[in-house]
């Protein structure tokens, strides 16, 4: 078959998202098997969201609200911010594909650092713009470095705070001496993890909504809130983006189910909480544990957190699999000795010390 398809496409490596659970069980022959590996919520979804989605069902032969009006308005509430600020996504993936498209074109430079998020490079390549990766200083974001890196060309600049898969934040003070210091770039704050930040110093993008330099931070439902599966996510932005955003934004983006899910999530604080001090709680017996052993690890503001094996990270992935543990390898991020793991319930907590014992 004769496709003529742009390199800057070839050029793409896909996102790996990794097997599902059963087809791991399958093919390893295991059972009773823990995924420690995405970064999910343990607890599952709210309660209120599983019943706002039942009473949804019966409902789905129509399509959903394509403005979203109810859970906007919800987390206009919520954040204090105005509805015209704020635009849905099919997770916060999708915020990002409508930015880089709506905002960038062909041979436009955006910085991004490295390792980080693989779907800001995704994105970026599938416009033919140019990723220009900076990398992390210490495991940390280099906001100096990335200002040093912006050129004519720049657009935007992606950060992630908390930053996947390395799980540092950068302080209030420090970003605002870095929009200080940088030319008017829309600079895209990534903070699906920002529930779990103790870090009272961490910087928090959206109250910097209506400065000067054009900023838009991304949230998602999938990791505090439990609602992976539904994929749904949205960005708070200056309402002239989001006015351009929603000219190539796809009417029904946003699902009824996750509509209604994520509306009744955030009104249940009593289980974001939960979530919440689950996660601390778990960091901090995993913590107590692999320091008990003499294992280096690297302590996060997410619910992850990175551990150095100091041996080949996929035959320590390869060894846990088979013990019935799923982690992920960050060989793919430039760390041979490194998996990356999320907290899960105490139970599987306990399990995957006792695999990883096992496996180094």
């Amino acid at each position: 078959m004769n496709l003529k398809v742009p390199s800057y496409i070839l050029s793409i490596q896909p996102y790996s998202p990794g097997k599902p659970l059963k087809e791991l069980e399958r093919e390893y022959g295991i059972s009773d098997s823990i995924k420690l590996a995405s970064n999910e919520n343990p607890l599952g979804p709210s309660p209120k969201a599983v019943e706002a989605i039942k009473g949804a069902m019966e409902n789905l032969n129509r399509y959903p609200d394509a403005s979203g009006y109810d859970l906007i308005k919800k987390i206009s509430e919520s954040l204090g911010i105005g509805q015209e600020n704020i635009v849905l996504g099919n997770g916060s993936d999708e915020i990002i594909g409508m930015l880089t498209r709506a905002l960038t074109q062909a041979r436009d430079e955006v910085i991004m650092p490295w390792p980080s998020f693989v779907m800001y490079d995704i994105m970026i390549r599938s416009v033919g713009a140019i990723p220009v990766y900076v990398p992390l200083n210490s495991l940390s974001i280099d906001l100096n470095s990335i200002q040093n890196r912006i050129t004519q060309k720049t657009r935007m600049i992606f950060l992630c705070n908390p930053n996947n898969p390395t799980g540092t934040v950068f302080s209030k003070t420090d970003f605002e001496t870095f929009l200080e210091g940088i030319p008017e770039v829309v600079v895209v704050v990534d903070e699906a993890y920002i529930e779990f930040v103790r870090d009272k110093k961490c910087a928090r993008s959206i109250d910097y909504l209506n400065a000067d330099m054009p900023v838009v931070t991304l949230r998602t439902f999938s990791k505090a809130y439990g609602l992976a599966g539904l994929r749904i996510g949205y960005g708070i932005m200056p309402h002239a983006i989001a006015d351009v955003i929603n000219k190539i934004r796809l009417p029904f983006n946003a699902n009824s189910l996750a509509q209604v899910a994520a509306a009744a999530a955030l009104e249940d604080k009593e289980f974001l909480q939960k979530t919440v001090d689950l996660v601390h709680e778990g960091l901090n017996f995993l913590y107590d544990s692999l320091e008990r052993l003499g294992i280096k690890y690297f302590p996060s503001e997410a619910n992850f957190f990175l551990i150095d094996v100091g041996k080949n990270a996929d035959e320590v992935f390869e060894n846990m699999l088979r013990q019935g543990v799923v982690v992920r390898s960050m060989t793919a991020y430039g760390y041979p000795d490194y998996i990356r793991i999320n907290v899960g319930l105490h139970e599987e907590n306990v399990r995957f010390i006792k695999a990883l014992e096992k496996a180094m």
